[in-house]
């Protein structure tokens, strides 16, 4: 068994002590340090560096796409409501389609399109449009009945410019 270096005078137990304790707290202080420089170099890099959002959002902003609309007339309808007093609803109704040329194709055919809205607004009850999910099926419904009425032409969308139920 090997033995143990004997101590010199110029170094007793509690000097020895104290070397190792400082060398440790050295090491923690530069460990410590070395956290602190990468948490703030991190940090510097989050704010200075990373591109803003501004600069991240290079997409061009592109111009609306040009739409036409068609103008139906007005029109008013008694809903269905059985024996009971009669309720009417009045629409003004406006179509949007792709553009002009679509248009000028669809107003020949306009009174196919009224009376297919006709039609149908004769058979909806007051409570199939009641809040805004019965408008948009009615919307849809709309825009279902006169793409069939006007094809080949497509009708994009069905814009109610006023809808009163009396």
């Amino acid at each position: 068994m090997a033995k143990k270096p004997k101590k010199t005078d110029a170094v007793e137990d509690g000097e020895e002590e104290d070397v190792a304790g400082a060398g440790s707290k050295t090491r923690i202080i530069v460990i410590g340090a070395a956290v602190a420089a990468l948490a703030i170099g991190g940090g510097a890099w989050f704010f200075l560096m990373k591109p803003r959002a501004e600069a991240r959002n290079t997409e061009p902003v592109h111009a609306a796409i040009p739409v036409s609309f068609v103008d139906l007339p007005e029109m008013t309808v008694n809903l269905s409501v059985g024996q009971d007093r009669a309720q009417y609803l009045r629409v003004k109704v406006a179509l949007e389609v792709a553009d002009a040329r679509t248009a000028e194709q669809i107003r020949p055919v306009m009174p196919r399109v009224i009376d297919a809205f006709q039609l149908y607004l004769r058979e909806v009850r007051p409570s199939d449009i009641e809040g805004s999910a019965g408008i948009f099926r009615l919307r849809d419904e709309l825009t279902r009945r006169v793409n069939t009425a006007v094809h080949p032409a497509r009708v994009n969308a069905v814009l109610f410019r006023e809808i009163i139920v009396q």
